[in-house]
């Protein structure tokens, strides 16, 4: 279950750079105030997607299939290292090598969030921490382009699909 009491840095929309702070509750459900998360595209050997199904518990997009990994960065925390931690705390697994990707500004009527995201190739096992995840799996790119639009997905997972798609 999330904290809303938990503690978020906040960011100038403009430029990636911390600004203050605000508590998750406050954060989401007011996208004025901009915070940062940082994502992992986790890849098998194939080049299918491992998605996660988000926890029936969470705050946002309970019950959809989500990015790989995914995760605010705590105060003073560097994306990359977010997004390492990510890993261990959410699939239970060392990521290795992490790949840049992007950084870019996702707005939603909810929220807004910098996004850093990275790849990865790692086959599992995968030991996908309950109170985050229902359930993972690889999902091939046509599996995932049928699922678009129909609501199964989460409306960031499909904004940055859409914008990887570019990039193999």
């Amino acid at each position: 279950m999330s904290d809303p009491s938990e503690i978020f840095e906040l960011y100038d929309a403009s430029e990636y750079r911390v600004i203050g702070r605000a508590t998750r509750g406050e954060c989401h459900g007011h996208p004025e105030l901009v915070h940062a998360v940082a994502r992992v595209h986790v890849r098998d050997a194939q080049g299918r997607l491992l998605m996660q199904r988000r926890a029936a518990s969470k705050d946002i997009a309970p019950g959809k299939w989500d990015t790989s990994v995914g995760g605010h960065l705590l105060p003073g925390e560097e994306a990359e290292a977010a997004a390492r931690r990510e890993m261990r705390e959410e699939l239970g697994v060392d990521p290795g090598e992490l790949v840049f990707l992007h950084r870019f500004l996702m707005r939603s009527p909810i929220e807004t969030e910098w996004v850093t995201s990275y790849a990865t190739t790692h086959a599992g096992p995968f030991r996908p921490d309950p109170g985050e995840i229902d359930e993972v799996r690889f999902w091939t790119r046509a599996e995932i382009e049928a699922a678009l639009g129909t609501g199964v997905l989460t409306s960031a997972f499909e904004d940055e699909f859409a914008r990887l798609a570019g990039k193999g």
